[in-house]
């Protein structure tokens, strides 16, 4: 399993795989692929100059990368307190009384109200700084092509840029803005995604941009038989996310990981829904009794981001502290269909490479 991303990255194996996770990330560098740690959940420039410590210090000195949120349009953007004054009262009055009659308590006086603010241009700029003093080889951007000075000043330390991609044109717009690697996000993934599914769009991306820009495959990835697919259909590499939340490394990442693995370890792939609720853009959640709320008749349509993030904020703090399966928020891709047990990240990685270089046998033998 191996294409020139290999020797451009120092890496084993073109796995990149994107977990909000430092223990994820350095066991899958580790392990001959690419850890990249999401970035988005770090409020704190402190907190997060201590994880990518951390990750220097723990990938035995195998490559790593980070995944930040940023528009290319930089954004006229206030404080937080500036943003939320901008939410409906409608709004906030039916995420209490629907955390209400889902049976989610409050939070403990000052505990997890402030929230994520990494979705903010601000806090991005800040993780992109602290990220260029350690020593990641990949910055990718989970909103496309990040800011033209943001690309120049990566390629000036030697890192590469990859950003998502949910159609054709977008890939050709990143490809002009500097993007370096572009990633072919299918419907079928978690988190943000397009409406386009992999089986497509990967050709599609890999024939517009054509043979000298790499493309990973993403969405609905999670066996060696799929990575074979996306690389048979041109990729060079794929981009897996949803598959490391059902590692033993993921667990410590919050207090909910018990209601997590109940939750994704009985779901079949069929129980997902692409909607605005989590972060004001389309992206594959878990569907619970949460995201069902929000397509009830009467319940109001979700903000932009970032006001819908900073609108439920809270509310996936007080969900996660609840502990409960059935109401969890959680993005995940409709690979959770294959996700039944908790396994280390290094058995994972050998289970993909085994199958992918079994699959690769099977069709030789057909084209034999």
């Amino acid at each position: 399993m191996r294409s020139p991303l290999c020797d451009a990255f120092g890496i084993d194996y073109p796995i990149f795989a994107f977990t909000p996770s430092e223990h994820v990330a350095a066991a899958v560098s580790r392990a001959g692929g690419l850890g990249v740690l999401g970035c988005v959940r770090f409020n704190d420039t402190e907190e997060l100059e201590r994880v990518l410590t951390w990750l220097d210090d723990n990938t035995d000195d195998k490559p790593y990368g980070v995944d930040i949120v940023m528009p290319m349009k930089i954004p006229t953007e206030g404080t937080s307190v500036d943003l939320k004054a901008m939410i409906p009262d409608e709004h906030i009055s039916f995420v209490e009384r629907t955390l209400l009659q889902l049976g989610v308590p409050p939070l403990p006086e000052g505990e997890g109200r402030e929230g994520v603010l990494g979705w903010l241009h601000s806090i991005a700029r800040s993780h992109l700084d602290v990220a260029l003093k350690h020593r990641p080889v990949f910055i990718a951007n989970a909103l496309g092509s990040p800011p033209k000075d943001v690309i120049d000043k990566c390629h000036e330390h030697g890192i590469k840029i990859g950003a998502l991609a949910g159609a054709a044109k977008h890939a050709l717009s990143h490809v002009e803005n500097g993007v370096d690697i572009i990633i072919a996000q299918g419907y079928e993934a978690g988190g943000h995604t397009g409406e386009v599914a992999s089986m497509v769009l990967t050709p599609d991306v890999v024939d517009a941009v054509g043979p000298d820009v790499p493309v990973l495959g993403a969405g609905g990835i999670g066996s060696g038989r799929q990575i074979a697919a996306s690389m048979a259909l041109g990729a060079q590499g794929v981009w897996m996310g949803s598959l490391w939340l059902g590692t033993e490394e993921y667990r410590g990442m919050g207090n909910n990981s018990e209601a997590w693995e109940t939750a994704f370890t009985r779901a079949t792939s069929s129980d997902t829904v692409r909607t605005r609720v989590y972060t004001g853009k389309p992206a594959r959640l878990l569907k619970t009794k949460w995201t069902e709320a929000w397509a009830e008749d009467g319940a109001p349509s979700p903000l932009p981001m970032p006001l819908q993030n900073l609108l439920v904020a809270e509310a996936h703090n007080r969900i996660s502290a609840a502990n409960d399966p059935d109401v969890i928020s959680m993005p995940v891709g409709q690979i959770v269909g294959r996700m039944n047990e908790v396994r280390p990240v290094a058995e994972v990685m050998a289970d993909l490479v085994s199958e992918f270089e079994e699959t690769v046998r099977r069709l030789d033998k057909i084209s034999g």
